[in-house]
């Protein structure tokens, strides 16, 4: 969809908004998310639209199940291009200054998706660019052993809890902005689909940009958010590091039954897990725990998605919290907390001059138990995401406390509640 939900940088308006200069939302891409959006599964929609000449359908497949057809494809050997071209209008309680003037319009990002296959070898890639940074959101070879299972090398997308997104709107869920959402890392994937059974298997070596030791211009120049070092005592929460540690040798496994209860119902029940280190570039000097527990039940235009995670991360250094970065900044989180969200969704068919579809939709993140911490991070998104062509649109009011992009961070305490008026659009190709 990282999009949906993918960020960008919700947009360089929200960067500035995190003090990094302007950025997304909250993967995408500023959370993309800008963060990015999330939109992989819609735009599998726009393409089909484009090859049908037909309306978007209203129930649209995710980005990875659009990914797994195509490399299923019989079809002739061959690469295809896509993309989209994104720009953000932004408006903030937060900033006097921005809504004094009527808010932003900003460039978002632009977007190149490659996939295809050679002989029996599939590819799938994505690369964005925006303003103030670039980033790889996912690239990977792959083979289809059966209908079934496919394994994945490269730069891959983490399984874990509801996927492709745990939300609809622009911003992602909390859950991104701590790397549990549409987060993707170097190493191997096999994964299995069936009517009844999602089944993945990861071991994940290092983040997408080669962990402590990677040759990058910056490890703030990501999509998604990584630990890449520990906030000592006395820093600030949007400080570079100075001790640096970065995911190493992470198992991960996602399971997720599926029941066809018929008359356009389904539910999912899914459970997911994540175990590896974190290395300073010369040891260990971490641990790594990652749970989570997810329901899905869709009903016709309805969706409810309910889930429940938690990470812990142990080091043998007094930190703290954890430094992450993303979008060109580095935050703070705690190093440890529960999340839940809760979202439902109404998608509606309409034939409204170029509008052919529009899903609404409410998504509520709860960060708490937060290690060191009183104040949880509380983040609301009310919205709407319309379907026109090849233009696709999110509205989105978010009001957040300790939130980023939404004028907060999750590593701190005392935070204001803040709202967020952000309407993101692109033409998707």
């Amino acid at each position: 969809m990282l999009v949906k939900k993918s960020l960008s940088v919700l947009p360089l308006a929200m960067f500035g908004v995190l003090n990094a200069g302007s950025i997304n939302a909250q993967e995408s891409e500023a959370q993309e998310k800008t963060l990015e959006e999330r939109i992989q599964a819609l735009e599998e929609e726009i393409r089909v639209v484009k090859r049908e000449n037909a309306a978007l359908r209203n129930n649209v497949e995710s980005e990875e199940e659009v990914t797994e057809e195509a490399s299923s494809d019989d079809s002739e050997d061959g690469i295809s291009f896509g993309g989209a071209v994104r720009f953000q209008y932004v408006v903030t309680d937060y900033d006097d200054a921005q809504r004094s003037r009527g808010g932003d319009l900003d460039f978002d990002i632009f977007r190149l998706d490659v996939n295809g296959k050679m002989g029996d070898v599939i590819l799938s890639a994505q690369y964005r660019w925006f303003e103030y940074m670039e980033s790889l959101r996912h690239a990977f070879f792959g083979y289809n052993f059966t209908d079934e299972w496919q394994g994945q090398v490269g730069v891959v997308i983490q399984p874990f809890g509801i996927m492709p997104y745990n939300s609809q709107n622009y911003f992602f869920s909390t859950n991104f902005y701590v790397g549990m959402e549409d987060n993707p890392g170097s190493g191997v994937r096999f994964l299995k689909r069936t009517d009844t059974w999602d089944l993945d298997f990861a071991f994940i070596l290092n983040d997408e940009l080669g962990g402590v030791t990677g040759s990058v211009r910056s490890s703030a120049d990501r999509y998604n958010y990584d630990v890449v070092g520990l906030r000592l005592p006395g820093e600030g929460t949007f400080d570079d590091p100075t001790s640096l540690a970065s995911e190493n040798n992470t198992l991960m496994t996602r399971i997720a039954h599926k029941w066809d209860l018929g008359n356009d119902r389904m539910v999912e029940v899914g459970v997911s897990g994540q175990y590896g280190s974190f290395n300073d570039g010369d040891r260990n000097i971490g641990d790594r725990k990652n749970f989570g527990l997810h329901a899905l039940y869709h009903t016709g235009p309805w969706k409810f998605q309910a889930q429940y995670s938690t990470y812990d991360y142990d080091f043998d250094i007094d930190n703290e919290g954890v430094i992450v970065g993303a979008y060109a900044y580095y935050d703070t989180m705690p190093t440890s907390a529960d999340l839940y969200t809760a979202n439902i969704a109404y998608s509606m068919p309409v034939d409204i001059g170029p509008i052919s579809n529009i899903e609404f939709y409410n998504n509520l993140s709860v960060m708490t138990n937060k290690t060191g911490l009183d104040d949880d991070t509380v983040m609301n998104v009310l919205g709407m995401a319309i379907s026109a062509g090849g233009v696709y649109t999110y509205v989105d009011l978010a009001s957040a406390k300790n939130q980023p992009f939404v004028g907060g961070s999750t590593g701190v305490d005392g935070g204001s509640t803040n709202t967020r008026f952000n309407i993101n659009f692109g033409y998707y190709f």
